[in-house]
């Protein structure tokens, strides 16, 4: 994934179109890509800015707010594999995800599984 343009070259792009260059010729003078040049001034004439969009950011854990189940499936049953767990959370209509996904919900929570049967 690229970096985002630094502020002081996007001020420059944005000066130099405002000046009355086009964005492409602006590109070309600051050795940027025509469509980021493009893009920065759709962004400056659509918020009025021309810092940088939001990158990435947090995703809620799919097994969040079950952290009280998990605890009750692996004290009930300490041999539980991570399949079993799975199809335990699929019949409680919890959608589980992927093992993986069981697996780092599991090691966040500090519980322990049987690896394998």
């Amino acid at each position: 994934m690229t970096a985002p343009l630094s502020a002081d070259l996007r001020r420059r792009l944005v000066r130099a179109v405002e000046a009355g260059s086009s964005a492409r010729e602006a590109a070309r003078r600051f050795e940027v890509s025509p469509s980021a040049a493009i893009k920065l001034m759709q962004r400056v004439r659509e918020t009025g800015s021309a810092a940088p969009a939001r990158i990435g950011g947090y995703r809620r854990p799919l097994l969040a707010g079950h952290e009280a189940l998990l605890r009750e499936l692996t004290a009930a049953k300490p041999g539980i594999t991570l399949a079993e767990i799975q199809t335990e959370l699929t019949g409680c209509g919890i959608q589980a995800g992927s093992l993986s996904t069981v697996w780092s919900t599991l090691r966040r929570l500090g519980l322990r599984h049987k690896k394998s049967r």
